[in-house]
């Protein structure tokens, strides 16, 4: 026997056996602490997800009825909208989409970025014949809902006893829409392309 197979030998004599039960309770031991591990990060994952909620309403009642346009972001990442105009006898429009972590993370962005958290609807307009607009959110541990009159354009804001606070929720506003609107456009829009060959 050559020197190399003697210590191929020797180092498999002296090497642990991996079926011993010795082995099989440290394997199992150790899969079931990482798995406990694993559950453990994607239920705090999971509650992270289920303590955010987005909600926004703006609507009025007129000649054509009840036109309103509302989305909301839900736990499990989704995304709900609906526009319901009467214009040109349209009818009620209504999507539900699934967006990514990274859109959700984006949203939560925005809405800190803004300070709308720390704001208060208390002197702004109440909602009239106009129209009104609803704010909801929940994040982390903090829960607002705001409610006001719909607001046009920045002279609207200007005229009323907060308006750095109602600009808050009125910058938003635009970004949110903005946002949803895209995220609509692209799971919904198809494109067709016709290739000559």
């Amino acid at each position: 026997m050559s020197d190399v197979e003697t210590k191929i030998e020797l180092a498999t004599d002296s090497a642990m056996d991996i079926t011993s039960p010795e082995n099989d309770n440290k394997t199992t031991s150790t899969s079931s602490e990482s798995q406990t591990t694993e559950d453990i990060l994607k239920t705090e994952t999971q509650k992270q997800k289920d303590d955010f909620y987005l909600r926004y309403y703006v609507g009025h009642k007129g000649k054509y009825g009840h036109e309103f346009l509302e989305f909301e972001f839900r736990s499990g990442n989704k995304l709900r909208y609906a526009n319901n105009s009467h214009y040109k006898s349209e009818n009620l429009i209504r999507k539900e989409v699934c967006v990514s972590d990274g859109v959700i993370s984006e949203i939560k962005k925005i809405i800190l970025d803004s300070g709308i958290m720390l704001e208060d609807d208390k002197n702004w307009p109440e909602p009239d014949v106009v129209g009104k607009q609803e704010l909801e959110i929940v994040f982390k541990d903090e829960h607002i809902s705001f409610s006001t009159t719909k607001i046009g354009s920045l002279m609207d804001v200007e005229k009323c006893d907060d308006p750095e606070g109602l600009k808050v929720m009125f910058y938003l506003i635009q970004d949110l829409k903005c946002l949803v609107f895209s995220l609509i456009g692209l799971h919904f829009k198809v494109y067709i392309f016709y290739y000559n060959f």
